[in-house]
């Protein structure tokens, strides 16, 4: 609640939630839910964790660009994420290039999509650990624990958008083997 304060974001819902690491802020509510081993803890990583989760509150209070872009994009990300291996298996199977091309465009919108939440992640990892540090709510001493968390937390995103990325390298490579492939056969 301090992170909100500080930033003037005071009508936001914060409740436990079963399951670990499922930390999460919801805009359709307003709401922070954090895992029951976070809410109901005061340790280092559980201040940075529930930090970084009004980090995104603030970000949807302030209407941050990049928040707001990403919010857009869901429904493509979505519907990208459902469609794209079907037609890809499907466009494999029947030897359909433009299934398997519609299919890697489909997958790509959940790469922009990975890219596109880096810096909202960065961002909430920045505000939380600038709000800790202002508002001091850790001592000195235990920033660099808090640190090491967010960053940490932070390079799971970074590692999920190069896995999203070679994998549609992946794809766009057999793409262009099969074109090429398919022109010395005709």
């Amino acid at each position: 609640e301090a992170v909100l304060r500080a930033h003037g974001v005071y009508n936001v819902a914060i409740r436990p939630c079963s399951g670990n690491l499922t930390d999460h802020y919801d805009p359709r509510d307003n709401s922070i839910s954090l895992s029951e081993n976070v809410y109901n803890s005061t340790s280092i990583a559980a201040v940075g964790v529930a930090a970084h989760e009004a980090g995104h509150a603030v970000q949807y209070a302030e209407n941050y660009g990049p928040v707001r872009l990403r919010t857009a994009i869901i429904p493509a990300t979505q519907i990208g994420s459902k469609f794209s291996f079907i037609l890809l298996l499907v466009g494999m199977v029947l030897y359909s290039q433009s299934l398997f091309f519609v299919g890697i465009l489909l997958f790509s919108l959940t790469t922009i999509f990975q890219l596109i939440t880096l810096p909202v992640e960065f961002n909430a990892s920045h505000r939380a650990l600038q709000t800790l540090e202002n508002e001091q709510l850790l001592y000195d001493d235990e920033l660099p624990g808090a640190r090491k968390v967010l960053k940490a937390a932070a390079l799971t995103y970074v590692a999920a958008l190069l896995m999203s990325a070679l994998q549609l390298l992946r794809y766009v490579l057999i793409f262009v083997g099969r074109n090429n492939r398919g022109r010395r056969d005709n």
